[in-house]
């Protein structure tokens, strides 16, 4: 009997062809996966499901400035901050309360190579709390480097400050960080009568890899501290002298350009002031504390438009 429809076939060859075609996209694809690896791991989807996220630290205004030096023993057995076991000043005990800010300004005053964070953990160099590093054991102090950190406790108890590379801690590189219930926050004082005026002006680096206010880094006026108290009236005077799109504000969280207070704004994210134009606010100093200056525009503080505005 014989067939009237076609019956297609194909080749061995044209099989091995195209078993070849697809086992190459298969290699060229794993190729590029793990090539990429580092990027795949280090930014998550942002849908991506994660555990609960502690609520941010709600600083009372209070900033504790802690200096700290890695030293060593000459047979490198004992390792310690700021003095070695038997001597003052031996990894010095911190307290605070909930809220404060804990500054670190660390240094390696060893001949090895050291790292910082704070961390919960009673034991091991894991865990280490976001924002508190300095360093890293794979990227680590070396001798006479210098770094600095910051730590507000969400929740009383007690943590730790570690060298974070293994066995340092175990050696001695450890101090207690003990902190008690959030103190009453300070409430701002009554019009003082007293005025000041203060101008920063927005600046850029030719390559807008650098931000700031008055001065580029490592120029006289970079980001000035502003200090006032608490009840005096404050103007600031802002001009655009540089190419992008900026905004002021005077913040509690220089991470987020949403925690502007006391009315301080200049423009804002969606109404900037372009380039050559200028702004001046006025307004009255609220609670004793340390706040930042920035630019609101997302992005900017972290380039360098970020000053310390502190009020007594």
């Amino acid at each position: 009997m014989s067939h009237t429809e076609p019956i297609y076939r194909t080749t061995p060859a044209r099989t091995a062809k195209m078993m070849a075609i697809m086992c190459g996209v298969c290699i060229a694809g794993g190729v590029l996966f793990f090539a990429f690896w580092d990027y795949w791991i280090s930014m998550p989807p942002g849908n991506q499901m994660t555990g609960p996220v502690a609520p941010p630290a709600v600083a009372t205004g209070k900033t504790i400035p802690v200096t700290l030096r890695f030293v060593e023993s000459p047979d490198f057995r004992q390792l310690t901050f700021n003095a070695l076991p038997g001597q003052e000043g031996s990894n010095p005990e911190i307290h605070a309360n909930v809220g404060d800010r804990i500054t670190f300004d660390v240094t390696n005053g060893g001949i090895s190579f050291h790292s910082f964070g704070v961390t919960p953990a009673t034991e091991g160099f894991g865990s280490i709390l976001a924002g508190t590093e300095i360093g890293s054991a794979s990227n680590p102090l070396k001798p006479n480097e210098s770094g600095k950190s910051e730590f507000i406790p969400t929740s009383e108890g007690t943590f730790y400050y570690i060298c974070t590379v293994p066995g340092h801690r175990e050696l001695g590189m450890e101090g207690k960080i003990i902190v008690g219930p959030k103190a009453a926050a300070p409430t701002a004082a009554a019009p003082t009568g007293v005025s000041h005026d203060f101008d920063l002006n927005f600046v850029e680096s030719s390559d807008f890899r650098t931000l700031a206010f008055n001065a580029l880094p490592n120029e006289e006026g970079h980001n000035p501290d502003i200090k006032v108290k608490s009840g005096d009236s404050v103007t600031i005077k802002s001009a655009n002298k540089g190419v992008s799109f900026h905004s002021f504000g005077i913040v509690t969280n220089p991470d987020d350009p949403n925690s502007v207070v006391w009315n301080s704004a200049i423009g804002s994210a969606t109404k900037p002031l372009k380039p050559n134009e200028n702004g001046q606010v006025t307004f009255t100093a609220g609670a004793p504390g340390t706040y930042y200056y920035i630019c609101t525009v997302p992005g900017h503080a972290m380039l360098g438009m970020k000053g310390n505005f502190i009020v007594e």
